[in-house]
């Protein structure tokens, strides 16, 4: 392109995405602009070209066709943008380089990263951590994030994940709860306070009640009654406070487990999770000093810290 011609930066990001969601009101969404934002961007970059690149619908609300002309474009606009992505973040790296902008669930964050993050910072004081802690599946390109946590099956578009942990499914209880009810075979769980993880949906392959009991040799039973809490800490927290029986998660009940807060429930019955914990960032990024000597720090701990 000539020097001199003007750049529509702008406009390409608002292409690229309008091309992505298929439409101007979802590329409007990821930019935080409005649709007619986004139209007018895409439009003031067709005359600049001199060509279309969607074809328009006049009925209905049509998903976004691009033009031949666009699609032959698209691929090099895209690594172009990405690209220039990783120059500005060079350039991000040079002002701010002591930060690195990390993603987890808030359970993942306080029954696991945040008992052992000094032991990061104590290795890398150099680097700051800023964390952004949610149940939602953070857009790291939209908000800026380097490195996170995430709880699934490992299939995350545009992302690279590399397995962190696997976890079992088991139930605990607080050792006063346990000395005081009959807990003698699993079966006794059915006449407890159950304590309900909402926090993952059962649809991707979390385990639920049902399931483990199941798997215990309990059937004819609908647990369904008791306590319903929608993040995983606050279920291991009501656990310790002698509200019920939990259905913990392996990996956040592992301290708790350790410092004798909680006990397990029958161990004889193995209930292995088809979810896993993964480290995930962006494919463009992986070179970054800081994002290698995070995700190397997370592979350690995460092997000390298996039971």
């Amino acid at each position: 392109m000539n020097r001199k011609s003007p750049v529509y930066l702008n406009a390409l990001r608002a292409f690229e995405a309008s091309a992505r969601h298929g439409s101007f009101a979802g590329a409007a969404e990821e930019l935080s602009v409005t649709a007619a934002a986004v139209g007018q961007m895409v439009r003031g970059l067709e005359d600049w070209l001199g060509l279309p690149l969607f074809h328009r619908s006049t009925t209905g609300k049509a998903r976004l066709t691009m033009t031949e002309a666009a699609e032959r474009a698209l691929p090099d606009i895209r690594a172009g943008l990405d690209q220039l992505a990783i120059g500005l973040e060079r350039l991000r790296e040079s002002a701010t380089s002591g930060i690195l902008n990390v993603t987890v669930s808030p359970a993942f964050a306080a029954k696991w990263l945040l008992p052992r993050i000094d032991r990061f910072q104590a290795r890398c004081p150099e680097t700051d951590i800023r964390l952004e802690t949610s149940l939602r599946l953070v857009d790291y390109k939209a908000h800026g994030i380097d490195i996170g946590v995430r709880y699934g099956d490992g299939t995350w578009p545009d992302l690279i994940a590399g397995k962190l942990m696997d976890e079992e499914v088991f139930p605990v209880c607080s050792p006063s709860f346990s000395e005081n009810g009959r807990l003698d075979v699993p079966a006794d769980l059915t006449r407890q306070t159950l304590i309900h993880d909402l926090s993952v949906d059962p649809a991707i392959g979390f385990v639920t009640w049902d399931l483990w009991l199941r798997a215990a040799g309990v059937f004819d039973t609908q647990p369904h009654r008791g306590m319903r809490i929608d993040n995983s800490a606050a279920v291991l927290q009501a656990a310790i406070e002698g509200r019920g029986v939990a259905l913990a998660r392996s990996i956040l009940a592992h301290d708790d487990l350790v410092a004798g807060r909680l006990q397990r429930l029958f161990p004889e019955v193995a209930v292995p999770s088809k979810l896993a914990y993964y480290v995930v960032y962006r494919a463009q990024y992986a070179s970054l000093p800081k994002l290698q000597a995070f995700r190397d720090w997370l592979l350690e701990e995460a092997g000390a810290a298996r039971p």
